[in-house]
């Protein structure tokens, strides 16, 4: 039942091209059609050498003309057929895999976290590309052999109706042999398509982590761990090939069989007379052609087992659940003055596990939010619940008396400037990468936002400034000069509030405390939220958030909570006690 879903709904992403589908199916009648007729002319052939010395050398001319107009026409007509079947199957691919990738635009940011990379980018390259080579396979193969069975049957009819009756009783004899061995590999080609998508996911995490891998001197366990994967690919692909692989030797044995009693069956008929000889050997042309199509379809049956299974990952990403639907008069705020109330909202990954519970807060316009505690706390899940990274279980957010959900997404996320540990460059130039969230900016403002957050002085020095191209993930920038690059894409952006997550982890003390006289200046008059693990560079906050398992258990200035000799205050002497 699953294949048949999967059938279907790949033949709902082939509708829209299914003019090209029609004139495929005109060229493979046309061409089967002239394979059909020439082994009719082939019969004559061979009815006009009548005798020793007898041969009418005349019509043999004219049939071999016909012949070779014939062996042309077809070769035409199936390059025809082929060309628009590679259209079907590369626009096919071309909007699954479109489909695919924007559908990672869509769903909420949990389906991402909750699967592997690896495997998602498998699913986008290998999947989708099994799936383009097993249509492409299906269609030369359906059409041509549809075409090819209609027509021999009506030939064989006209030529002796008891052999062809005989043909088709006996030939589907090599579906039921095909369709055991089909079902009983399903299953193994599945396994090997999931496995694909773990290899990947594996190389995609150990090649994008080589210095930890390194430092901790972990090649030889991760080499064995990928041939540990690598291995059981082996054995379940191994098994899905052989497997696959005996429906074609199957078929092909029930086939000769049928071929060897009409051949029997016709020459005892054609020593009866009812038979010319050329009819014979026409009959025998037509009951090997009748059964080709089975053979053809069960010669590449691992490859259709293969792209069904590929299909089924595929169509598992594109119908995951979206994000929860905008309202449909979704509100665009303007000139917002970043008043942030949180009223007694709930949230939690998993329900069996509760992270924050009726948390409530209110900012002022311009207050400068600072979010402290222990790893593990929600400091992180707060600020994901402010960018609706996540949705709210109960309460609401609002931002200037307007609930969060009755904006827009795009708008509720350019309200913000975000910064966060880990830093994120794309392949491409210093200049791209900073105007990625402002592509309308000048270059001078760029410039100025580069200047600002102390970047300018290391992008001159690159080999061509800020036209210097960046390897994908910034691999060619330290992790200090990325986050300031990820610093001055924020100060870019001028956004009405900030979110800095760690903002400055990675960043030498000299330069971030420039920085931080930066982001001063640049939070003056803007609600910000400051997630820090390094206390010094909150002291000056006008108010800090003390989480604990979810829960704010103390709230106040710097100075007021050393004052109480609580929760911050351990916190605060862990870190500075001996050096003060």
């Amino acid at each position: 039942m699953k294949n048949k879903s999967t059938v279907s709904k790949i033949l709902k992403k082939i509708k829209p091209y299914s003019g090209y589908l029609i004139l495929a199916l005109l060229s493979a009648v046309i061409s089967v059609s002239l394979t059909l007729y020439i082994p009719v002319l082939t019969g004559e052939a061979i009815d006009n050498i009548i005798d020793t010395g007898n041969v009418n050398f005349e019509n043999i001319s004219k049939i071999l003309l016909y012949i070779a107009a014939g062996i042309v026409g077809v070769t035409v007509f199936q390059w025809i057929m082929n060309y628009f079947t590679n259209i079907i199957s590369y626009k096919t691919v071309r909007d699954l895999r479109r489909e695919v990738f924007g559908k990672f635009n869509n769903v909420p940011l949990s389906y991402i976290d909750s699967n592997s990379h690896g495997d998602l980018i498998s699913r986008v390259i290998n999947d989708v590309d099994a799936v383009g080579d097993g249509l492409t396979q299906m269609f030369l193969q359906l059409f041509s052999g549809i075409v090819t069975i209609a027509g021999t049957l009506v030939f064989m009819l006209m030529i002796d109706w008891r052999i062809a009756i005989a043909v088709v009783v006996l030939t589907p004899l090599s579906l039921f042999v095909a369709a055991f061995i089909g079902k009983l590999s399903h299953r193994r080609f599945s396994q090997q398509q999931e496995l694909q998508g773990e290899i990947s996911s594996y190389v995609e995490e150990h090649v994008g982590n080589q210095r930890i891998v390194k430092a901790f001197s972990y090649e030889q366990r991760a080499f064995d761990e990928f041939d540990k994967f690598n291995t059981e690919l082996y054995d379940v692909g191994f098994k899905a090939q052989f497997a696959g692989a005996l429906a074609n030797p199957g078929t092909r044995f029930v086939n000769a069989m049928v071929y060897a009693a009409v051949g029997i069956f016709g020459a005892l008929t054609a020593i009866s007379g009812t038979l010319s000889i050329g009819q014979l050997s026409c009959f025998l042309t037509y009951a090997n052609q009748y059964t080709k199509p089975f053979n053809e379809v069960t010669g590449v049956l691992t490859q259709l087992q293969t792209a069904l299974a590929a299909a089924g990952r595929v169509f598992e990403v594109i119908e995951a659940e979206d994000e929860a639907p905008e309202p449909k008069n979704a509100k665009q705020l303007e000139g917002c003055r970043g008043n942030v109330s949180i009223s007694n909202i709930s949230f939690s990954y998993t329900r069996e596990k509760p992270l924050i519970t009726d948390f409530s807060l209110d900012v002022k316009s311009g207050e400068h939010v600072a979010v402290v505690g222990p790893t593990g706390c929600g400091k992180t899940t707060l600020i994901n619940l402010l960018m609706r990274f996540y949705e709210t279980d109960s309460g609401k957010i609002t931002i200037d008396g307007v609930d969060i959900k009755d904006i827009s997404r795009n708008n509720l996320r350019r309200m913000y400037g975000m910064v966060l540990q880990d830093s994120w460059l794309f392949c491409g130039t210093i200049m791209e990468n900073l105007r990625y969230g402002s592509e309308n900016a000048t270059d001078e403002e760029v410039i100025a936002a580069a200047k600002a957050a102390y970047a300018h002085s290391f992008i001159r020095r690159m080999p061509q400034g800020y036209n210097t191209v960046i390897s994908e993930g910034g691999g060619n920038l330290s992790q200090g000069q990325k986050q300031l690059l990820c610093i001055a894409r924020a100060m870019l952006s001028n956004p009405p509030m900030l979110i800095l997550d760690e903002a400055t982890s990675s960043i030498d003390t000299l330069t971030e405390s420039r920085v931080q006289k930066a982001f001063a200046k640049m939070m003056k008059g803007r609600t910000s939220f400051v997630v820090a693990h390094r206390l010094s560079t909150i002291r000056e906050s006008d108010v800090i958030l003390v989480m604990k398992d979810g829960n704010i258990v103390e709230q106040g200035t710097h100075e007021e909570l050393l004052a109480k000799q609580g929760f911050y205050s351990t916190l605060y002497n862990s870190q500075f006690a001996k050096t003060e």
